[in-house]
């Protein structure tokens, strides 16, 4: 189980798809691995029994999953996606510009767990509780933000665009 308590936002549809994986893994993955292990228990000796092994293999990733997925559907904020507004907030795919820098990044703002729920996710994940994230929390296209890095040194970003994900 995990120990974050930090809420997930979700849209409706992602929880969505979160419970539907949820149920099949409870009601048709987990039921077909019990299946195996008790057919393999009917050959006799476990010791050597590789099927056996596997099938207890098996059983013990389904349930880390189960237990993950209840984690994240438990702290899960089921919101409506953001609006097309220019401002800053989760579930917003951002592009900013470090001031000095020619070239732009663009990256997700929201939870890092969105890469296990949604694997169609192809960029880079920031926090909203990251100095970065918190930085451009609630700004607008076209503001610039300053935080501080790791090391002690300010850094300024430049927001270009900030579109729903």
């Amino acid at each position: 189980m995990s120990t974050e308590t930090e809420t997930i936002w979700v849209t409706q549809e992602a929880y969505d798809r979160l419970v539907a994986e949820l149920n099949r893994l409870k009601n048709e993955v987990l039921p077909d691995i019990t299946q195996k292990i008790a057919n393999a228990r009917e050959e006799g000796d476990l010791r050597e029994n590789g099927g056996y092994h596997a099938a207890r293999e098996e059983q013990g990733k389904t349930d880390a999953q189960i237990r993950q997925l209840e984690d994240r559907l438990r702290r899960a904020e089921v919101g409506e996606a953001p609006a097309d507004d220019g401002k800053v907030e989760a579930g917003m795919k951002v592009t900013i510009r470090f001031q000095g820098d020619t070239e732009t990044e663009t990256f997700l703002l929201g939870s890092r767990e969105l890469l296990s729920l949604d694997s169609s996710v192809d960029l880079d994940i920031y926090s909203p509780t990251s100095p970065l994230g918190s930085a451009i929390l609630d700004k607008f296209a076209g503001d610039t933000a300053s935080y501080e890095a790791p090391n002690g040194k300010t850094i300024t970003v430049e927001i270009l665009e900030a579109k729903p994900y």
